[in-house]
This record gives C-alpha cells, sequence and structure tokens, in this order.
C-alpha cells in the first residue's frame, strides 16, 4: 500500500507574525527616552558651577538621565547634536527664539534673555578663562543671529560698518554686560535689562536711520 503523500506545510503561513520595529508604541517610547535625555541636559546646564558647556558630555547627561551612554548616543551621534537639542530646549523654555530674529523685536528677546538668567546656577557670567569667552553654542547662535539681522538693514554698508554695528550690538546684547552692570554699578536686574535695551533701542534706530559708525556718513560733506 502506497503511502499518501504529505501535504508541503505552508512555511509562510505557519511563522509567527513577526513584530513590527517601527511601531507606534516603540516610537512613542523612543520620544519619550530622547525627551528625558534633553530634559537631563537642561537640568545640568542650569546647574553648572561655570557657563562651560564643555561638562555637558554623553556621560553626564546618561547619568542624570537614568540611561546607557550607548542610549543618548542613539539619539544624538555627537555632542554637538546634543548641545544644539539642550540649547533649543533652553530657549524654548525661555521664550526665546533667535529664527528669524529682526531688530524689532530684539528689545524684547533681550529682555526675555536676561529675565531667565536668575534661574541658572552660575555665581559669575563673566569666564576666568579667556579661552571660553564667546565659545558656547548659545553666544553663537545669538551672534549669527544678529549678523542676519542688521545684514538685512544695511545691505549697502561697507563691511566694516556692518561689522562695527553688529559687534555693537553683540557687546550689548552679552550677559557679562549686564553683569558688569549689577556688579560695578549696583543696578538691579530690572535696571540692568532696562539701561541695556535703551542702548540697544538707540543703536537701532540709527542703524534704521542709515547712520554709519564710521568717520563719514551719507550726505556728509566729504570735501
Amino acid at each position: 500500500m502506497s503511502a499518501a503523500a504529505t501535504p508541503s506545510p505552508d512555511r509562510s503561513a505557519a511563522a509567527p507574525a513577526r513584530r513590527r520595529y517601527d511601531s507606534p508604541r516603540r516610537r512613542e517610547l523612543a520620544a519619550q527616552t530622547r525627551e528625558r535625555i534633553i530634559d537631563a541636559g537642561s537640568a545640568l546646564v542650569h546647574s553648572f558651577a561655570t557657563w562651560d558647556w564643555r561638562d555637558l558630555t554623553f556621560r553626564a547627561v546618561a547619568e542624570r538621565a537614568g540611561v546607557g551612554e550607548r542610549t543618548v548616543y542613539r539619539h544624538f551621534p555627537t555632542e554637538a547634536d546634543l548641545h544644539e537639542a539642550v540649547l533649543r530646549r533652553l530657549e524654548e523654555e525661555a521664550g526665546v527664539s533667535y529664527e528669524d530674529l529682526d531688530l524689532d523685536c530684539l528689545p524684547e528677546v533681550t529682555t526675555r534673555a536676561f529675565a531667565t538668567l536668575s534661574s541658572y546656577a552660575v555665581p559669575s557670567w563673566t569666564p576666568t578663562d579667556p579661552g571660553q569667552s564667546g565659545s558656547t553654542p548659545r553666544d553663537q547662535r545669538r551672534r549669527e543671529a544678529l549678523v542676519a539681522a542688521v545684514a538685512a538693514h544695511t545691505a549697502d554698508w561697507p563691511e566694516a560698518d556692518r561689522a562695527m554695528a553688529t559687534g555693537m550690538l553683540d557687546v550689548l546684547w552679552h550677559i557679562p554686560s549686564y553683569e558688569r552692570l549689577t556688579t560695578m554699578w549696583n543696578l538691579d536686574g530690572v535696571q540692568a535689562t532696562q539701561a541695556i535695551v535703551w542702548a540697544i533701542g538707540l543703536l537701532t534706530d540709527a542703524i534704521r536711520a542709515n547712520q554709519l559708525p564710521g568717520s563719514t556718513r551719507p550726505g556728509s560733506d566729504q570735501g
């Protein structure tokens, strides 16, 4: 008696359904982990004794967030990426945006930026190491925003005059300038902010009026 042929099993039907790796739940968990990492970075920056972002490392953030360093690296391939994400979180917390910054909104943005200083543990904003001056991501973003804001109103200006005007705004909108007013001139935070915003207003008015900071001005007697 011949044995009946056994039909071949349908392997695709018999195999258990594979769990989708990119499931909505997995994406939600990944987003939550990313937020926890950024929150940890923000908390670390607020706790720094000096305004030195070199301490914002993968290891420090991982320990603060309660995750492994590899997890931080998975979300932020470089420390520069991590710093950028934390910086944007700090700006959101302060209600400050450097995107499309214009001279018209500069006084308001300056006021908001200085109002958040008391939330940091830094006892002094003036760096003791000259090599740290202006080296933080926050300073770089502010300067880049100022360059774009001034350039929009000074297309016909010589480069040197544009640099002088932008540089003066940078000096005024720099935290050590605020700190000098509070420590050397005994102004409180509100008064120091008002003084800086007042000076910024005078300078932006001059820029709009096409008053160059150099020795010559449009329409002046060159002879």
